[in-house]
This record gives C-alpha cells, structure tokens and sequence, in this order.
C-alpha cells in the first residue's frame, strides 16, 4: 500500500493534539477549583478547604506540566508538517499564539512557583492571589487559542494578498462569529471535566479511604457544581450548534446526518451507520421532526443536507455523527447523575448509597472522553478545509517523504503512551496516598500567619528523624 504524506500528517497531529488537550481540560477547571477551595478555607478557617487545596494542587502541577510539554510540540507541527499554512495563515494566527504565550504562559510561570512551593514561604494573601492569578492564566490562555481556533472555521477581519492572509480588523480576527460560543463552551467542559475528576475521586476515598471528611466535601460542591453548570453546558450547547447551521450548515449536516440537498421536518437520528458512498443512512432510530425543532425552533424547519455541496467538500460523515452522539450522550449522563445527587443528597442518603459511589468512581475520564469526541465533531467537520472556505487542508500539507511522517508519527505514538502510563501511575499513587491529615494541617496553619515557620517546622521534624 502506497503511503500518502498528507494523510500521516493529518494523522500525526490529530495524535498529538488529541493528547495534548487531555491535560487543558482538566488543568482550567482544577486550577479554579483550588483556588475556590484556598479562598473559602481563607474566609471560614475549615481546614477541610485547606486539605482539599493542598491534596488536589499535586495533581493539578502533573497534569499542568504535562500540558505545557505536550503543547510545545504542537507550534513545530505548523511548520514541520504545514509549512505552507504557517506562511498563508502565519500574519494572522502568529500574533494570536504569540499573544498566548506573552500573556497567559508568562503569568502562569510567574506565580505557578508561588502556588506549589510558596505555602510557609508568603502570607495567605499573596498565596491566594498567586492561586488565582494561575486560575485566571489557564482561562487567557484557553481565550487565545480559541479565538486562533475560531478564525480558522469563522474567519473574519482579513483580506488576502498575493494569497497571503493579512489583518483588517484585529477586533473581528479575535471576536470572529463563532469565538463567543466556542470559548464559553469549552471553558465550561474544563470546568466539568474537572468537577468529574474531583467527584469520582471522592466518591472513591468515600468507599476506599480513611479521609471522609474532605471526600465528603469534595463530593457534595462538585455535585452542586455539576447541577448547575451541565444544564448550562445543554443551553450554551444549544447556542453552539445555532451558530453552527448559520456559519457551517455542512458540518451541522454531517452531526445529524442529514444527505438530502434540503429538507422539513428533519427527525433527530439517535442512530443510524451513515454511508458515504451511498450518501444514505442505514438502521435508523428517529425521533421525528425534533432536528427541525431545536435547530430551528419549528418543528417543520427547514435545513440544509450534505447533498447540497459536492463530495470533495463534505467531511468524513461518520466520525462527525457517532462523535457529536459520544459527546452530547455523555453530557446526558453527567447531568443525570448531578439530578440523582440532588434527589439522594435530599432523601439524606448521599453518602451511604454504595451504587450511587461505585458509579460515580468511574467518570473520571468522563470529561476527557466528551471533551476528545467533541473536538473530533469541529475539527473533522471542518474539513477540508483548514480555514472554512479559503484554504483547503491538502493544499497547505509540507512535500515531506511519508516514510519520515511515519516514522515520527510512531515515535510520538510510542512516547506519548508511554507518558501517559507515567502520568496515571503517579497520578494513582497521590490519590491512593491521600491528603496530609487534619491534625497536621492544622499544626500548620502558623505557616500561613507568621513568617519563621521554616525554622519551627525544621525543629519539629528533627527530633522524628533522629528517632529514625
């Protein structure tokens, strides 16, 4: 079989993009959370906030370290595998990553010392601001490459010169027509993702482990949080997908699966095998008319289907169909659990309902998987274009030799796997390790009210180690 370069390079960065994105997603939404539970422990002086804090700020410095290295390969794809698309594009997604780093990367680093390492070292003030400026940080940085990402299936504020893409307006390159609902919708799947981090955690120390206390805590906000914001998550959804029929009616086609040229009264295919070849669907569920009704507000609205464009500019439909179903079927199960915690939580029985726990153990990756499935709907859906409608994607692909896109493209799969497997293992060892205890915690606490505390902590531990 003949290897095609664009192909693996498609392949190659659909990869690490995919694993780079695992570690954003939970990075946003633990970041605030620690920085909600610091400044309530600063406010009511429970030392549960603090233990919450100080046992999620390991993993969360984990997990945000293997984001940074997993992203910095992502600028060398541009130009190693899409040379011809950093040079179109490069006047106006450079700034927009350059902005990114100068801004959300710079005041990331300048106070993530501070947050992991500062605890006995500043007063609780500063160490609260510097946990919520590193918050803030993740939430910049998300801003820019959104609004990069954006441009590219909504561009606006550009003109094109010698096929060169360069700046009219910097306001409509940022605020382009997609940016507001694709930002506020992934900021929110961070947050949830996270939540579910946090909720299945400690759900399972509440079956598994001695620290109760705060796994109790940690259980009912993240199920208060998960109340509030996945209904929000299906309303901001909704909103998303309104704008997608506007700017991208073929991706929006290719999510319901919908071939014919136009059509009323479209059902909501709960499943179907769409076939490309055919341009047809086979072994249907529908509920009628429903596509129409949310997509439209009618339930005899009318919409566009894939037909209505030639096949060389349709995406891969079934990858855009069963991953929109991955994504908005795990969001239903994410907000029927938030309603079954509120019904146990006021029958009293939140805490000792065995099944309700052992379910809820495993949807740590819930967030991850949803947050994967959904960025396969945008980015798969787009194609082939690389920006909607001016630059087709194997037009911009570098002429590389495919025998060395595949060998880097194996490369990364081997170590990336291989980093992730050290990631989990240390991430179970500090989750089976659990949170410094409440006596020493609150032995601690003159960390935080007089400076000096090093000195008392080392004449404290001494004494232990010459026992030792």
């Amino acid at each position: 079989m003949e290897l095609d370069a664009a192909l693996l390079s498609r392949l190659q960065f659909a990869f690490t993009v995919s694993f780079h994105i695992i570690f954003p997603s939970i990075t946003i939404g633990l970041a605030t959370l620690i920085a909600i539970w610091e400044g309530l422990w600063l406010k009511t002086a429970n030392p549960v906030y603090l233990q919450l804090a100080k046992f999620w700020i390991k993993p969360f410095a984990i997990t945000f370290g293997m984001g940074v290295v997993s992203g910095i390969v992502l600028s060398y794809e541009f130009g190693t595998n899409f040379s011809e698309f950093s040079r179109i594009t490069g006047a106006v997604l450079g700034p927009l990553m350059a902005y990114e780093v100068l801004t959300a990367f710079f005041l990331e680093a300048g106070f993530l010392g501070i947050m992991l390492f500062g605890w006995q070292r500043v007063g609780p003030k500063l160490h609260f601001f510097a946990t919520v400026v590193v918050a803030i940080g993740t939430w910049i940085s998300a801003f820019w490459i959104i609004a990069a990402n954006s441009w590219m299936h909504t561009p606006a504020g550009h003109i094109i010169v010698d096929g060169v893409f360069q700046v009219d307006s910097w306001w409509q390159v940022i605020f382009n027509p997609s940016m507001p609902y694709r930002f506020s919708h992934m900021l929110l799947a961070a947050f949830i993702t996270a939540i579910f981090v946090v909720l299945a955690t400690s759900a399972w120390q509440l079956l598994h482990s001695e620290h109760k206390t705060m796994a109790r805590k940690g259980l009912s906000m993240t199920l208060w949080l998960a109340l509030i914001l996945t209904p929000l998550q299906v309303f901001v959804g909704d909103l998303h997908g309104l704008n997608v029929k506007q700017h991208q009616p073929v991706k929006l086609a290719a999510m319901e699966g919908l071939w014919a040229e136009r059509e009323a009264g479209v059902p909501l295919l709960l499943f179907a095998i769409p076939d490309r070849a055919a341009e047809k669907n086979h072994f249907e569920i529908a509920i009628p008319k429903l596509a129409s009704l949310i997509l439209t507000h009618d339930a005899d609205g009318e919409l566009m289907g894939l037909k209505a464009v030639p096949a060389d500019e349709r995406p891969n439909v079934a990858v855009v169909f069963f991953s929109f179903r991955i994504m908005v079927g795990i969001g239903m199960l994410m907000l029927m659990v938030a309603l079954l915690g509120a019904y146990l939580r006021w029958r009293g029985n939140l805490y000792h309902s065995r099944w309700f726990l052992t379910a809820c153990s495993y949807l740590a990756p819930s967030g991850v998987i949803a947050v994967l499935a959904g960025w396969y709907v945008v980015e798969v859906g787009r194609q082939p274009w690389l920006v909607q409608g001016l630059l087709r994607t194997i037009d911009v692909v570098s002429p590389l030799p495919p025998e060395r896109v595949l060998f880097s493209l194996t490369l990364f799969v081997i170590t990336y796997s291989l980093l992730f497997g050290v990631y989990l293992y240390f991430m179970r060892k500090l989750i089976k390790k659990g949170p410094p205890a409440l006596e020493q915690l609150q032995q601690q606490l003159i960390g935080v009210k007089a400076s000096g505390y090093a000195v008392a902590l080392v004449k404290q531990l001494t004494p232990a180690q010459e026992k030792n």
